[in-house]
């Protein structure tokens, strides 16, 4: 592994802007990646999304680490910026998010449990809010807050399904008022929105004093600087807001910074992060979370007008696997040959291709390679593409590192070279509805959008209180493009529902809950964490 030095040398930062936070890990000051910002940006934006994956995920970490690798191998720079892990995943069901194989960002193991601890002061600070909302009431309550209308939840960065629903404030003392009460994951709070947005100290806490938290008895909003809390949330959060530097396994310099979800949050890394690749080499290249219509449409709806730039070219992961399974295969049949399957889940493809047009985007499909692949259905793959006019490229980062990355770098060079740049799906200032109404219609094949009458009720409150403004961040099932799990493949004609929507006041934006979305997820019958364990040499085993 390459040392801290040579990887800040790498990329330009000297020895006074990066400081260590850990033996093979740095931080970045926040003024040096402002002052490189105000220099100009130096390299291209390159995002990688997805068709809808399997619950096992179809490999975009890998693919997204490969692909730097890959564009170092033809001589060029590049920089991977990656979300940090969410403890939640690494102990359900998906497990680690440092990529695996011969394509993995270092030093995995710390990354994966815990890293610099930049989650964990997400979670204090947004806990620190919810116990000052509390403090409140037991002493006086001055504001008027209605303790029915307490809006912000707790946080915790693991899977418990048990604390979706909770009572809180009951105990002796007759100053304690109860209430309902619920928690999130962490990677869910609008504090790590608001992180991984953030442009500065300055911003960060000015973002952090929006925070919508409850209600007033008279209707009024009562926010995070009503409790005066932004300074402290900020304090915590200090050093969270310095990007990450790490490596691949191929000693590429990685940024590994800030983890909001794609189904819950807007599922990219921080801003900052991007910034510092974009000022300090020639591609950036970012992973969004699950497929085109989440992670895909929120970093060019969400993410890019904050940055000032576009997205210069997509990378469209896809597997045999996620293509039978989209087909009509089951769980176990998708691991295997399904030519006929495979051939109807190309129609999943196809949306996903057809959203990264409408989006502006010239598309690269990645045919991320599996043991077992047939050969007949790549050139199904192939085939398909070369209908649509579309470049695809069998990526092989697991096995071969950037070796097996160079011809999709080379593809995705060329597909930079037409000089194509994303746009926003909507026009700056669309009304809720007609954003939501042009994300369903356009990208996931809707007819319809309804709303619930707890959603009608949140968007009439959010509108006496002036929260209508900025684009829509829907929050929905990652595995159809509809709002539905079970609904697979290209579904047409279908209604989708909005059940709440909650206001990420510090963040801009208003979170659509589709469908039967959860933001605290359960485990899975038989967690990751059963099998990770730590040896008496002290090595942590176990985490995939």
């Amino acid at each position: 592994m390459r040392t801290l030095t040579e990887l800040a040398g790498l990329l330009g930062l000297g020895p006074e802007e990066v400081h260590a936070a850990g033996p093979h890990a740095g931080k970045v000051s926040v003024a040096a990646v402002r002052s490189r910002v105000e220099r100009g940006r130096r390299g291209k934006l390159i995002l990688v999304t997805g068709m809808t994956p399997t619950k096992h995920g179809e490999g975009k970490t890998v693919t997204t680490i490969g692909l730097a690798d890959g564009f170092v191998k033809i001589g060029r720079s590049a920089v991977p910026c990656l979300r940090q892990p969410s403890l939640g995943p690494v102990f359900g069901v998906k497990g680690g998010a440092t990529g695996g194989g011969r394509s993995t960002v270092e030093p995995s193991d710390e990354i994966n449990l815990g890293f610099t601890g930049d989650i964990h002061a997400v979670t204090a600070a947004h806990d620190l809010l919810a116990a000052l909302v509390d403090n409140h009431l037991f002493h006086g309550n001055s504001l008027g807050i209605d303790p029915a209308r307490i809006v912000w939840p707790r946080a915790l960065d693991m899977e418990d399904r048990a604390l979706r629903h909770i009572v809180l404030g009951k105990g002796p003392d007759p100053r304690f008022v109860a209430h309902d009460g619920s928690f999130l994951i962490s990677a869910a709070s609008e504090v790590m929105v608001i992180l991984a947005l953030a442009r500065d100290y300055a911003d960060l806490k000015e973002r952090l004093g929006r925070i919508l938290v409850a209600y007033t008895r008279d209707g009024r909003a009562v926010r995070a600087s009503d409790l005066r809390a932004q300074g402290a949330m900020g304090a915590l959060l200090r050093d969270a807001l310095e990007p990450n530097l790490v490596q691949t396994g191929e000693g590429v310099p990685a940024i590994v910074h800030a983890g909001p979800f794609g189904n819950l949050a807007h599922g990219t890394c921080s801003r900052l992060a991007i910034e510092l690749a974009l000022t300090t080499a020639e591609y950036a290249v970012v992973e969004a979370g699950f497929a085109t219509e989440l992670g895909g449409e929120k970093f060019v709806d969400i993410v890019t007008p904050t940055l000032g730039v576009g997205v210069d070219a997509a990378v469209l992961v896809a597997t045999q696997r996620s293509l039978r399974y989209q087909g009509g295969a089951s769980d176990e049949e998708s691991l295997h040959p399904q030519p006929e399957a495979l051939a109807r889940g190309l129609d999943n493809l196809g949306q996903h291709l057809d959203n990264l047009e409408t989006l502006g985007l010239a598309a690269t499909v990645a045919l991320n390679c599996f043991p077992g692949d047939s050969a007949e259905e790549a050139d199904q793959v192939r085939r398909y593409c070369a209908e649509r006019g579309v470049d695809v490229v069998e990526s092989r980062a697991f096995e071969e590192g950037g070796s097996g990355s160079a011809d999709l770098a080379r593809a995705v060079e060329r597909s930079v070279g037409r000089g194509r740049v994303s746009h926003p799906l909507v026009p700056a200032g669309t009304p809720m509805l007609e954003q939501l109404s042009a994300i369903a219609r356009q990208l996931y094949g809707a007819s319809e959008v309804a709303e619930s009458a707890e959603a009608r009720d949140d968007r009439a409150h959010l509108e006496a209180v002036g929260e209508l403004s900025g684009p829509v961040c829907v929050a929905k099932t990652p595995l159809s493009l509809s709002d539905d799990p079970h609904r697979r493949n290209r579904p047409q004609g279908f209604t989708v529902t909005v059940h709440r929507w909650i206001r990420s006041a510090g963040a801009g934006f208003t979170v659509a809950l589709l469908g039967t979305i959860e933001t605290m997820p359960g485990l899975p019958t038989h967690p990751v964490a059963e099998s990770i364990d730590l040896t008496d040499k002290g090595e942590v085993v176990g985490v995939h």
